[in-house]
């Protein structure tokens, strides 16, 4: 499977291990410019700007733009996001997703549009864009998830539950005191272990199908019973 991704530093986080993970099932690119929103992806798409890094498991190998990406080959899945901060802000989503959802449907009629629903940031993050949010975690993870499903009923996309398996993995009572597991590194970004992988076992049991838990592949230097349970929380996800 052909897996594209638009977005930022956040599809980064997401599909940095998932190419491993999936183990040859999936082919993952992802187009990242960081702290890019939809209006910026739109007004790229009318000027054709070559402006994104081509990121191969989380490493930009050359600069690319969307009309290139999208010839390249024939892709199953394209994943859109908004970026972090206007996320759970709908009047930010129109009409920039509409026209990218007509492009995209336009230039590659077969592939399957989703939607990446993203994470709340951290309790204690400085991030600007939290003051949006009255810098409550649980507000903001609430306006993205009603966001959110407003915009894929509108254009009947899916939706990959990123943002819901790391609340999720906030609420639960052997890892809300950072103890054993800091799911963020700065507040917003996902940590570069337990974070990005738990986001990556979302993307795969989303585009596969498949059981988390029977991923082979851990991130070095892990803790093998943390994994056990982040894989857990990968399937869990799903059921809600």
């Amino acid at each position: 499977m052909n897996v594209l991704c638009i977005g930022n530093s956040f599809s980064e986080d997401a599909t940095t291990y998932l190419q491993k993970i999936a183990n040859g099932e999936l082919y993952v690119r992802n187009l990242a410019i960081g702290g890019c929103s939809l209006e910026r992806h739109y007004n790229n798409i009318v000027n054709n700007v070559s402006d994104y890094g081509y990121e191969v498991d989380g490493e930009s190998i050359k600069i690319s733009s969307i009309e290139e990406t999208v010839k390249e080959r024939k892709w199953d899945v394209i994943s859109l996001q908004q970026v972090s901060h206007y996320s759970g802000i709908i009047d930010t989503y129109e009409p920039f997703l509409g026209e990218i959802v007509k492009y995209l449907k336009e230039k590659c009629p077969s592939a399957r549009l989703v939607l990446h629903r993203t994470w709340a940031y951290d309790d204690k993050s400085d991030h600007e864009g939290f003051v949006s949010y009255d810098r409550d975690r649980k507000k903001m993870y609430n306006a993205i998830v009603d966001t959110t499903n407003k915009i894929a009923e509108k254009y009947s996309l899916d939706i990959i539950p990123c943002g819901d398996a790391i609340e999720l993995v906030r609420d639960l009572p052997e890892f809300s005191n950072g103890a054993e597991l800091n799911i963020n590194r700065d507040g917003f970004h996902l940590s570069f272990d337990y974070g990005r992988y738990l986001a990556g076992l979302v993307m795969y049991r989303f585009f596969t199908g498949k059981s988390a838990t029977e991923v082979g592949f851990e991130p070095k230097n892990t803790d093998k019973e943390i994994n056990r349970k982040l894989k857990e929380i990968a399937n869990k996800v799903f059921l809600n």
